[in-house]
């Protein structure tokens, strides 16, 4: 099963979201591989990446075996949990870009990927089209859910990052992207703290857990 995490603008917590998820993955399924288009995952895992990574991958111009992702793959956290890691790959190889959605879409585990955000060139754009389920993630904000309403990818489902004092709703976040509200997270200290530390694989806050337990059943 193949999930995109993307946003419609920066800063609303789409990897903290997408490396929660695949961690709850691992830990309920026994292995999951989370890939980071964004290139900020090993940062926050707290872990330092190898080279070549998944920009090499899709920048070659020969056809590489099909298991050579696998070759790029880091275990990071616990419980089967791997990072395909990456320095941005470039949007300009669509056709790289088409063999990697096709790749993780015939991966036997559950895949995880944090799209980061949907603009015009975006390397993302290929792996929303391939995936089982393209989840924006974004705050209640009128700024967030203009842009999510105009943006090209259209998500089947949406992640609530609720901040306090905001008034929009999850009605009001369905209405505007026209997806359900799969899970509201409330904002929580030890969220930040989790991953100032370079822990949030390893102790998984439960306000966080909680919430997006639903998205794995």
């Amino acid at each position: 099963m193949l999930v995109t995490c993307w946003s419609a603008k920066g800063g609303v917590g789409t990897t903290v979201v997408a490396a929660a998820l695949a961690h709850l993955a691992a830990r309920r399924h026994g292995a999951a591989l989370l890939v980071d288009l964004a290139g900020d995952v090993a940062a926050l895992a707290g872990v330092t990446t190898t080279e070549p990574g998944l920009s090499d991958w899709v920048a070659v111009d020969h056809e590489l075996p099909l298991d050579a992702t696998t070759r790029l793959e880091q275990s990071i956290g616990t419980h089967g949990l791997s990072l395909l890691p990456t320095a941005v790959p470039p949007a300009d190889r669509p056709d790289r870009l088409a063999a990697l959605a096709a790749v993780l879409a015939a991966d036997g585990r559950r895949v995880v990927v944090d799209a980061g955000v949907a603009r015009p060139g975006w390397p993302g754009d290929q792996l929303v089209g391939a995936a089982d389920h393209n989840v924006l993630v974004t705050r209640p904000c009128y700024l967030a859910l203009r842009r999510a309403s105009v943006a090209a990818p259209r998500p089947d489902g949406v992640i609530v990052v609720r901040e306090p004092g905001r008034v929009l709703t999850a009605s009001d976040v369905e209405e505007a992207t026209g997806a359900p509200v799969l899970a509201e997270i409330r904002q929580d200290p030890a969220v930040a703290r989790a991953v100032d530390a370079g822990l949030l694989l390893t102790r998984l806050p439960r306000s966080l857990a909680r919430p997006l337990q639903v998205l794995w059943p």
